[in-house]
This record gives C-alpha cells, structure tokens and sequence, in this order.
C-alpha cells in the first residue's frame, strides 16, 4: 500500500482572459448612474424636488423606502 492513487495532474496551468479596463469602464458607469436614478427615485422623490407630480413614485417606492430606512411619513 505504499503506491498513491492520485496520479499527479499533467494538465497545463489554466490562465483566465484578461479584460482590459476599458471594456468595464463603461458598463460601470451605466450601471452607476442607474443606481444613482434608483436612489433619487427611492429616497428623494417627493416635495420641492420632485420631478413628477402626484403620489404615483411614492406608492410605488413606498416599501423599498422603508426598507432602505428612509422616512416618508
């Protein structure tokens, strides 16, 4: 029992692609200014600064607001 049954591996080293940086950048950016849309949408949408009039934004942000911990009422 002195011979090993795991014979040693003989595959090649496996090297990921490289993505350059300026494939990401834009998705990036995108994805930042969405979010930041998301969060105007969530936590400011209402009074002075609102961009579009009613209560139809706050009802459908309502809960998300809540549990994002922004106050609305």
């Amino acid at each position: 029992m002195a011979q090993s049954a795991v014979q040693p591996s003989t595959d090649p080293t496996v090297i990921p692609a490289k993505l350059p940086i300026g494939a990401i950048v834009p998705w990036a950016v995108f994805f930042g200014v969405l979010m930041l849309v998301l969060l105007y949408f969530v936590g400011a949408e209402q009074g002075a600064t609102s961009v579009m009039s009613g209560e139809n934004v706050h009802e459908w942000v309502h809960d998300a607001r809540h549990l994002l911990g922004f106050p609305c009422h």
